[in-house]
């Protein structure tokens, strides 16, 4: 991401009710998938530390995890931890100890912030308890239970450059699935290979207009926030993102949608099914 966009707000406040009664304890975004270490080592590592790993190597050096009840364990894991590496090194795990060595040089070269989200009110929400830190900022939001594997981070770069180029006020990854009703759907048009120009969002339609559907990974200008506040007073309940976002096209604002490529896959572990074909993509992707 270069320069242009540093600040990374990662919302990770869901009570992951879904997946119960593995996420009672354990949240939903410290659920492990499959990655390959170095010399080949086959590793388990917490979607949320991928999440992390992935914005860290696009350029982001500023985190604001959005954390509520029963997510310490979030806080702990990025908390280095010297006494552990230590011991594994004693157990004469050298790998191991490089591994988790890399992780923590990563997370003491950044300055994170955890913020609390008191109710589970809906992922708008989440994205508002940050602006007091984003300020007048642009900023990326990265769910924390949902991820894109891939070879690199090219699709960071092509956001930002969509977002940058056409001086958007959000921009934000899109690929086409199958059962679009479990997302947020997009209609719009194609203004290039890979790019469209958003008309309209809804959020898990019974009719979906298009296949075409959010992948939880944004780009924002500092307006996003007031048509989250607008959106908080026709809502009681949980606060959609993609209300907000259907707010600021409505009033004119530009929002565009970047597909992602045939070898950048999402993945999420919101449900049982959708953490099993997590688990297989990433033992594939390995």
């Amino acid at each position: 991401m270069g320069n242009l966009i540093r600040t990374a707000v990662i919302p990770s406040a869901g009570l992951g009710t879904r997946l119960l009664p593995a996420t009672k304890q354990q949240p939903k975004e410290m659920l492990p998938v499959f990655v390959r270490g170095s010399k080949g080592l086959v590793l388990l590592k917490p979607v949320i530390q991928l999440v992390f790993e992935r914005l860290y190597d696009a350029g982001s050096r500023q985190f604001l995890f959005v954390v509520g009840r029963g997510k310490r364990s979030i806080e702990d894991h990025f908390t280095p931890d010297n006494d552990f590496t230590e011991h594994l090194r004693k157990l004469g795990k050298p790998q191991l100890v490089g591994e988790m060595e890399r992780f923590y040089r990563r997370v003491r070269s950044s300055n994170i912030v955890f913020i609390n989200q008191p109710e589970p009110l809906g992922f708008g929400d989440a994205v508002l308890k940050a602006k007091a830190f984003t300020k007048q900022e642009s900023f990326i939001v990265h769910a924390g239970d949902d991820l894109i594997i891939s070879r690199d981070v090219g699709y960071f770069s092509r956001l930002v450059r969509a977002f940058d180029g056409h001086q958007a006020d959000a921009a934000f990854c899109v690929q086409k699935v199958k059962d679009p009703t479990r997302y947020g759907v997009v209609e719009g048009d194609r203004v290039s290979p890979g790019l469209y120009r958003v008309k309209r969002v809804e959020e898990k339609p019974r009719r979906p207009k298009s296949r075409v559907a959010i992948v939880a990974l944004y780009a924002f200008n500092e307006s996003i926030h007031d048509y989250i506040e607008k959106a908080r007073g026709y809502h009681a309940h949980e606060l959609e993102l993609t209300d907000a976002i259907e707010g600021l096209i409505e009033d004119g604002g530009k929002v565009y949608g970047v597909e992602l490529n045939a070898d950048e896959t999402r993945i999420d572990v919101g449900t049982p099914e959708s953490y099993w074909n997590a688990l297989r993509a990433t033992m594939d992707w390995r």
